[in-house]
């Protein structure tokens, strides 16, 4: 299962379907663009010099949100909208209209369902990497052995957060760069996952490569 489909498949569509005013399947829709954009954009702050903060954000997220499908109760908005603002800057308006026109949406559900869904899914988004980095994940080899979580970067003293081999750092580039299939650093021509009947490499490539010109740190 790819990360795409590990978490589109444990949102809670009609909550968030409700909360934002949409119909579940547009919901579904969008959030096929928004995760992969996410975690593009993630892969590029790793890849490009931020991946210690980015460490530093996945120890305050629960690495078990999405177990077991996630509960929109236990979202703060709050924390997605710093989240995006880390990641996609000043340009959020202009990613989230290029995500929401056709064809990338299939339906073209628009850029205003696009710009709700962001600030709810990003923090579904680092709790499935934080569990994957730092918590041992389900169905992956990455974190803790059997299940033990890895060391948190914030622990003094055990230099497991620096950027050499095996370090958290170099776990989590591994992590992103498999989950996004390097697309976020080869544009368009990176063979991400499909997700949702999507090109996700073309969402990752074409629209944070062409907006944000590879990520921001």
């Amino acid at each position: 299962m790819s990360a795409y489909d590990d978490i589109l498949g444990a949102l809670p569509v009609d909550d968030i379907a409700g909360r934002v005013g949409a119909s579940p399947d547009d919901v579904r829709q969008a959030a096929a663009a928004v995760v992969p954009a996410l975690l593009g954009g993630l892969d590029a702050n790793a890849q490009g010099g931020g991946a210690g903060s980015l460490l530093d954000a996945l120890g305050q997220h629960d690495p078990g949100l999405l177990a077991g499908g996630a509960d929109l109760a236990q979202l703060d908005e709050q924390d997605g909208a710093a989240i995006a603002g880390h990641i996609f800057g000043d340009r959020q308006d202009d990613v989230a209209a290029r995500l929401g026109e056709s064809p990338l949406t299939g339906q073209g559900v628009g850029g205003a369902l696009v710009r709700k869904l962001i600030p709810i899914l990003a923090p579904m988004v680092l709790s499935w990497l934080a569990g994957r980095v730092l918590g041992g994940s389900r169905g992956g080899s990455t974190g803790g052995s059997a299940g033990t979580p890895a060391p948190s970067p914030s622990l003094p003293g055990g230099g497991s957060s620096g950027g050499g081999p095996g370090s958290l750092e170099d776990m989590l580039k591994d992590v992103l760069g498999s989950a996004t299939g390097g697309a976020a650093q080869g544009g368009s021509s990176g063979k991400a996952p499909s997700s949702g009947g999507l090109d996700a490499g073309s969402i990752i490539g074409d629209v944070l490569g062409g907006i944000l010109g590879g990520g921001r740190r």
